[in-house]
């Protein structure tokens, strides 16, 4: 059974859909209602975890079951650097590219990851607000990981496929 594909987009347009989706997909296959519970949850951190580390959200989501066993998908295409690749992949189970599964796979992931650039944190500051700025610490807040402890610790797997800009996010539950 898959459910209907909902876009979402980064103004939050889909995300009330998304939800609805799955409640009412776990409806449909008779979930209790503390496992709807947690496959709601589970929505919800895909979607914040995909606009947390991308920052943007042009996404397609949907849910498949099959017996017992659900997968969450989740699709988006992104401007990707090595340090939203290493992110993304820090997300996942295995911590591998799950797109680079053949050895051609593999030699384009390799070769992908070598063309991805570094990110530049050195935004320059304007020379007004200098004076403003002096004797203070200027942080930039870091992502903390929260979406990416939530679903391991849900999932009995989460794989991330990285290829060229297209990221793909699917979490995997077996509710036996």
């Amino acid at each position: 059974m898959k459910s209907d594909v909902i876009l979402i987009d980064s103004h939050g347009n889909g995300f009330k859909k998304a939800v609805e989706e799955t409640w009412k997909t776990a409806a449909y296959v008779g979930l209790s209602r503390k496992n709807s519970l947690r496959l709601q949850l589970c929505t919800e951190e895909m979607l914040c975890l995909i606009q947390s580390v991308t920052g943007e959200t042009q996404a397609s989501f949907w849910i498949e079951f099959e017996n017992s066993n659900c997968e969450m998908h989740l699709t988006t295409k992104t401007e990707m650097n090595k340090e939203k690749r290493a992110l993304l992949l820090s997300s996942a189970t295995s911590r591998k590219n799950e797109a680079a599964n053949s050895f051609l796979g593999k030699v384009r992931d390799a070769f992908e990851t070598a063309m991805l650039s570094d990110v530049n944190h050195e935004d320059p500051i304007p020379e007004d607000l200098l004076p403003d700025l002096v004797n203070r610490l200027i942080e930039i807040p870091e992502w903390d990981g929260y979406e990416r402890s939530v679903l391991k610790s849900i999932a009995d797997d989460v794989k991330i496929g990285i290829r060229g800009k297209n990221v793909e996010l699917i979490f995997c539950k077996s509710f036996a």
